[in-house]
């Protein structure tokens, strides 16, 4: 195992216990603050439980990363230790990511608002228009003032632009939507986040020839810190995510591929890849098709888009006969099958591409079919 990648491992590990171990107090807090979720609407618990889940993920974790890449006591520390081959790789990626540390100052920033906003819906509640408003509004002030957006083989200025703002605000609400049921969308969020840090160690940059450590070290802190908030999340659930958690959450997600580069170069027979750049489409498959068929659903049956409901895969699958832990664990399963599948998107050529695209939509199309069954049995 190489160095850089122990580095990567290290940072989702502190993440993890940083994670596990804010969010007692959390709990603890959490009816003082008025953060409790309580049984009734389209909730399907029956005690009340403590929100805010995520508060503490990833605000103190990617503080320790971008200090402990660049922070010249903390290399000392490391030379002292005499573990040779971790400084060489702190020293040799050091300069690149503390040159980005600004961007991740403000990308924190602009979570921050965005877990604010999730908090104080779930404290008080707030209205649709208040909700995508600001959604929209950071997405905007991140692709136009950060420069972070979509490039795809192709400057299309608006356009791009345009994409990249609603790629954020739909990440951040296919996340909040799959908060439903325990372990469900901080699982699915932790194996994309993995994943997607495998992409970045694996794929270098086309100008550096080094993996993409900024970006693959944010994503692995995502995931240890999800880590650390399922285990007061797993069944029961000691605490939820809530509104301020999956926005914070998504945000960082959607954001870390957008700040990607997807194609690290030729493959080795010389041909060009552009098919990597669907590697986030493939790690996201499960989150945008449960979003796409719930807003269909309401949409057919003539309800509010925005209304919550038992209309998600995850429901779905409950309503075919599975337990909740064996749905949830089901769509862990697809979601893994497609992160690897992102994975092994941006190591092989076109026909090989087409093949693992299909296999993940095997996957998703093997879901519809089951769902028709019981959309046939409803009818029956």
């Amino acid at each position: 195992m190489s160095a850089t990648v122990v580095l990567v491992l290290a940072a989702a590990g502190i993440a993890g216990v940083i994670s596990g171990l804010v969010l007692f107090p959390v709990r603890r807090f959490a009816q003082g603050l008025g953060l409790l979720d309580r049984p009734g609407g389209h909730s399907s618990h029956t005690v009340p439980t403590p929100l805010g889940g995520t508060v503490g993920l990833a605000l103190l974790a990617a503080w320790w990363l971008q200090d402990a890449a660049g922070d010249p006591d903390w290399q000392r520390r490391m030379a002292d230790l005499q573990i040779e081959a971790l400084w060489t790789a702190a020293t040799t990626h050091a300069e690149g990511v503390w040159s980005r540390a600004g961007d991740v100052l403000w990308l924190l920033a602009a979570g921050t608002v965005l877990l604010v906003l999730g908090l104080w819906d779930d404290r008080r509640g707030l209205s649709v228009i208040v909700r995508l408003g600001v959604q929209f509004g950071i997405a905007a002030a991140v692709v136009h003032g950060l420069g972070i957006e979509l490039t795809a083989y192709f400057q299309a200025g608006w356009l791009t632009k345009s994409l990249s703002v609603l790629w954020i605000v739909a990440v951040i609400n296919s996340f909040n939507m799959l908060d439903n049921m325990d372990a469900l969308s901080g699982g699915i969020a932790a194996i994309i986040a993995g994943a997607m840090a495998v992409v970045m160690l694996t794929t270098p940059d086309p100008d550096t020839h080094h993996p993409q450590l900024l970006v693959a070290a944010l994503l692995a802190v995502v995931a240890g810190a999800l880590v650390g908030f399922l285990f007061h999340n797993r069944p029961p659930a000691k605490i939820f995510m809530g509104d301020g958690g999956s926005y914070f959450v998504g945000f960082l997600i959607a954001v870390s591929m957008l700040m990607a580069t997807f194609v690290g170069g030729p493959a080795p027979d010389g041909s060009l890849r552009p098919h990597a750049v669907l590697a986030p489409l493939c790690a996201m498959a499960v989150p945008l098709y449960d979003m796409m068929t719930v807003l269909w659903i309401r949409m057919r049956e003539g309800r509010s888009l925005f209304q919550g409901d038992h209309s998600h895969l995850s429901h779905r699958l409950v309503e075919l006969g599975l337990s909740r832990t064996a749905a949830v664990a089901t769509i862990h399963l697809i979601t893994a099958t497609c992160g690897l599948s992102a994975v092994l998107l941006t190591h092989v050529d076109t026909v090989q591409a087409i093949m693992v695209l299909g296999i993940v939509g095997c996957m998703l199309t093997l879901v519809a079919i089951l769902e028709s069954t019981r959309s046939r049995r409803s009818k029956s």
